[in-house]
């Protein structure tokens, strides 16, 4: 007896793998996201248990400029890669920098905060419980956005020198999903921080 094979109707012809920059990045998201839970569970449990001032809501103001501008930036990246994509490398440039721009604003705006903190109000990360985990989380948050800012940058001095074209447009949209994991980490931290945990 021989075997007839058949192909089924509406069955696709062939199946590739996933691209594997975004297989490696969605791995990379996974483990960063046990770290910030880790964290943010820390917060949240410790959050009105220190015995010395300052405390949460005598101190912290809610950062909402500099919030926007990072959030914002989620959209110039995307925007960024689709112009790329596309082969417009003139919007590229200019939604990308933007993308900078907005990130280093944020930046900014977190120094800004932790300056006031320390020498307005003497918070510090050994102050208390509280100083513990804020510096703790928020710290760990300013350190993936400056890891991305530094990629950002690397991408677009490549982009300025003419390396850049559609054809990498892959490997951009890898980093601008790093991107988005920062902005919506950044959601859940200012929630858990300026608003529960106040």
């Amino acid at each position: 007896m021989s075997a007839i094979t058949t192909a089924f109707p509406g069955t696709p012809a062939g199946w590739s793998l996933p691209y594997r920059g975004k297989v490696a990045m969605a791995s990379l998201i996974f483990a960063e996201s046990a770290i910030f839970t880790i964290f943010v569970v820390a917060y949240l449990f410790y959050v009105g248990k220190s015995l010395t001032g300052p405390t949460p809501q005598g101190v912290l103001e809610t950062p909402i400029f500099f919030t926007i501008c990072l959030l914002s930036s989620s959209f110039t990246v995307h925007f960024a890669g689709k112009a790329l994509e596309r082969g417009k490398r003139g919007a590229f440039l200019i939604l990308w920098s933007l993308t900078i721009l907005l990130g280093g604003l944020f930046l900014y705006g977190t120094g800004r905060e932790w300056q006031r903190l320390i020498y307005e109000h003497g918070l510090t990360i050994s102050t208390n419980l509280f100083g513990t985990t804020y510096y703790s989380l928020v710290g760990l948050h300013a350190f993936h956005v400056t890891a991305g800012l530094v990629m950002l940058s690397i991408v677009l001095i490549f982009a300025l020198a003419g390396r850049v074209g559609a054809d990498q447009f892959r490997r951009v949209d890898v980093l601008a999903l790093y991107w988005h994991f920062v902005d919506a980490v950044w959601v859940v931290v200012f929630t858990v921080v300026y608003i529960l945990g106040r």
